[in-house]
Parts: C-alpha cells; structure tokens; sequence
C-alpha cells in the first residue's frame, strides 16, 4: 500500500513502574534521516531505537521523541544511616545527663535530624527498560505507519486523477496532429496557387511537401511512450513496496516526452495542450516528493 512520507504516532503506556510516552513524527527527505529526544539517564536506548524504526521505516526525516518517568518511587532506595542515627542519639542523651534535661528523644524526632537516611536511586535494569521502551515505541510506529497509508492512499487517488487527465490531453494531441498537416498541405497548396498564378501544380510535389512535414512534426513516439510511461506510473501506485523514488523517475520521462511534443508542435491548440500537460505533471511531482 502507498505511503505518504509525513506522518505521526503516538503511545503510552505504565511498565513497570514507569510512565513511557513516544511519539514520532515525520515529514518527507530523500533519504531516511533520524533525529531523537531521549532523556540522558536512558541515551543507551537510543541505537536500537533508531533500529526499531527503521524496521518500518524507508524514507523520511524522522524525529522521535520518548518521556520516561519513573513513578511509585520505584527508581529510589532509602536506608537508615544508622552511624549517624547513634551518634544524634549518643550525643543528645549525654548532653540531657549534663544538664539534667528530660530524655524525651523519639522516632519521630531522630528522623527530622539531617542525614538520618541515604536516598540512592536504584540502578536500571536496561534490559527491562528497553524491552518496556521497545514495546511503546513499536505501538507509536504501528500508528505511524498507519497514518501514513491513510494519507498515501489521498495522494494515489489525487495522482490518479491527474494522470487520467494527462491521458484525455494526449488523446487530444493525437487528434490535432494529422488536422496540423492537412492545414499544412492546405496553406501550402493555396500559397502556390497564389505563386504560380493559376498555372498547373505539381501535386505530387505538394503531398510531397506535406509528407516531410508530417514527419517533422509527427508525436507518434512520443504520445505511445507518454501512455506508457502513465500506465506504468498508475501500477507503481498500487505497490506494496516503497516507490518514491521510482515514481520520481517515471514523472521526469513524462515531462520529456511532453516537452519533445512541445518543440515539435507547429499549431498553437497542441501548444496549449502541451502547456497544461506540464502543469499537470508538475503537480503529480510536487505530490510524489511525499510518496515513501
């Protein structure tokens, strides 16, 4: 199925302990180009999820955003500095004995004492964060790539329809040709009447004449290439694989054959039809710069 190159996906998800948010988002580039916002404490993921995407992924300039937030408190680990505990508790019973102060030390108040308690954020398993990380971002991608057919489909049935009226132009080509000649041999005709002042004419010099001109001006080639060039365009758009670049090809074989038609036309209504021809396949190519 037909891919737009822009796109956007989104998933979130709470594994283990952690609140994960991916998005990814595209617009189109010739090549595929990746760019990232992944928090520093968890840069290690970066690489295989610069490989995840590409896995679903051919062309683009791909920029993919992840939030990690850890919660439940989950990422930290608290212990009793019990070295410091005694030592409040050591010093503030002797000094209740010296001076005869009531020893009424609590729990309640040891623990407001400062550097009671250690606070170490617990090391991350990488591999559970990757694998909790991968499974979101794979989500993110599905949807992704699914707004990107969405959008591929509305840009096949767009190119479609121009095609089919570049074809009614060529149709049109083809039927003013052979009427460019007849005018032709008819001028030439009537321009030697005028010459030779009634005398008789060598017809036969005249279709002569004509011949050579048919064959000047003739866009035979040019119009069954076109249709081949178009017909070959409308079946690429029905691949299941990523034809961008293919398409692109085929549009620049069209605009020269249209372009030769151009050159060899000598009546004004076939320039005039080479004329929106191009217009038309200058819009199918400005379509095509967003097909992956």
């Amino acid at each position: 199925m037909l891919r737009s190159m822009t796109g956007y996906g989104r998933a979130q998800q709470i594994l283990n302990g952690r609140d994960i948010l991916v998005e990814i988002r595209s617009v189109n580039h010739r090549y595929y180009e990746y760019s990232s916002r992944v928090p520093r404490t968890y840069s290690y993921i970066d690489e295989k999820l610069k490989a995840l995407l590409k896995t679903g992924i051919s062309r683009g300039k791909v920029e993919v955003s992840v939030t990690i937030n850890n919660i439940e408190g989950r990422d930290t680990e608290i212990a009793l500095n019990k070295g410091a505990a005694e030592g409040y508790v050591n010093a503030l019973r002797s000094v209740a004995d010296e001076l005869g102060l009531e020893d009424d030390l609590t729990l309640s108040k040891l623990i407001k004492l400062p550097d009671i308690f250690n606070i170490q954020k617990t090391p991350d398993d990488e591999e559970q964060v990757w694998e909790d990380v991968s499974r979101v971002a794979s989500e993110a991608v599905e949807r992704f790539v699914e707004m990107r057919k969405v959008e591929g489909e509305r840009l096949k049935a767009d190119v479609n329809e121009k095609a089919e009226g570049i074809l009614a132009m060529v149709a049109k080509v083809e039927e003013l040709s052979p009427l460019t000649v007849e005018n032709y041999r008819s001028r030439l005709y009537k321009k030697l009447t005028e010459v030779l002042e009634g005398k008789d004419i060598d017809e036969q010099r005249v279709l002569t004449e004509a011949a050579v001109f048919a064959e000047k001006i003739a866009v035979d080639e040019e119009t069954v290439r076109l249709r081949s060039h178009i017909a070959q365009l409308r079946n690429m758009l029905e691949s299941e694989e990523a034809v961008g670049r293919k398409l692109d090809f085929i549009v620049q074989e069209m605009n020269r054959e249209v372009n030769t038609i151009g050159s060899k036309a000598q009546d004004l209504n076939i320039t005039k039809v080479v004329v929106d021809m191009k217009a038309e396949i200058e819009k199918i190519r400005e379509q095509i710069q967003n097909i992956e």
